[in-house]
């Protein structure tokens, strides 16, 4: 089964290989990578990967608009996206985390019932009162989150979708793919949630504008999750606010996006069955010529930027800052506010 993940990349060069290394674990077979702007050394690691046909990686074509969605228009034009049997896309913060079989993709499939198409829910791991950046695997490293049927005053969360080779693609959106409204009822594809169940007919159709990328979390995990680390260690997050949304121009985050992302109630650590397997597919990439001299050089940066930062007083602020933040996303405050359960 050729499997291909799909992702764009702005200085992220320290979590590389981990991205990499989990997804061979978890059975995807080959990578597309669009860079763009890169400062941290992460287009250079990917050229070197690219020469030992670990990926391929293509300069990002957009021309100052949305950068993911022209990458995405791009890959579908590409052998290794067209010619695959599954295309999954999704960023280099997000792990897919299977419940079922070996805890692989073909076994993910296999529990579904071999849909079309299987879109994943997210979870969101907070930063864990780590401020710190360390090379190691960030699915060791954060282990706290929301409830997973509920994300700040949501019961809708997010999702980012498997998508089989024969599915009646018209444009592959980043969390979902798309095909023709017009499409007659017997060619739909056939579309399952995370625990094998037919996916909501709104969100098949994108009938609802609020929720095309989204629907209820609750019963949507049982063969798999889909970790997303948005945060990481405070140090790595005020580069990830250096460095701007790597998929839209002009947006940047601010303290409301920690917070949404920074609730530490529960605990999951069930994608750490991995870490054994993980840690030995980034020791073999490591042994190809160079690579792992040219991950040193992206940790170096990463953490040199993260010192140029803190000279600036408002960074050093903003560090304080979210520090100090309680791990209660402002949702949920509000609403505990209104019933008075809280000053």
């Amino acid at each position: 089964m050729r499997i291909t993940a799909a992702t764009c990349v702005k200085n992220e060069g320290p979590f590389l290989l981990e991205w990499i290394a989990f997804h061979r674990v978890i059975g995807v077979t080959d990578f597309l990578f669009y860079s763009n702007d890169c400062t941290d050394g992460s287009d250079t690691l990917l050229d070197a990967l690219a020469q030992a046909n670990i990926v391929q990686h293509l300069p990002n074509p957009a021309q100052g608009r949305n950068y993911q969605m022209e990458a995405l228009k791009d890959a579908a034009k590409q052998p290794v996206v067209y010619d695959a049997d599954w295309v999954w896309i999704a960023d280099v913060d997000e792990f897919l985390n299977i419940h079922v079989g070996d805890h692989t993709i073909p076994a993910l499939i296999e529990a579904c019932g071999d849909p079309q198409a299987i879109s994943l829910t997210f979870q969101f791991f907070a930063n864990g009162g780590i401020d710190e950046f360390v090379d190691e695997p960030v699915i060791s490293q954060f282990i706290q989150t929301h409830n997973p049927d509920i994300w700040c005053d949501q019961l809708a969360i997010e999702v980012k979708t498997l998508t089989r080779r024969d599915f009646p693609v018209q444009y592959f959106g980043a969390h979902r793919p798309f095909f023709k409204g017009s499409l007659p009822k017997n060619k739909r594809p056939h579309w399952t949630d995370g625990s094998g169940r037919d996916v909501q007919f709104k969100f098949k159709m994108a009938a609802n504008k609020r929720r095309i990328r989204q629907f209820p979390a609750h019963g949507a995990r049982d063969f798999a999750t889909l970790n997303h680390y948005a945060l990481r260690s405070l140090d790595s997050y005020l580069v990830k606010n250096d460095r701007g949304d790597v998929n839209r121009e002009h947006r940047n985050f601010d303290d409301t996006y920690w917070r949404e992302r920074n609730d530490d109630a529960w605990e999951d650590t069930s994608i750490q069955r991995y870490l054994p397997a993980l840690k030995r597919e980034i020791s073999t990439l490591k042994k190809i010529d160079g690579i792992a001299d040219l991950h040193d050089a992206c940790v170096k940066q990463h953490i040199a930027t993260r010192d140029r930062l803190l000279q600036n007083p408002d960074y050093a602020a903003l560090r304080d800052q979210l520090r100090d933040l309680a791990t209660t996303p402002p949702q949920e405050q509000a609403v505990m506010q209104k019933l008075g359960l809280t000053a």
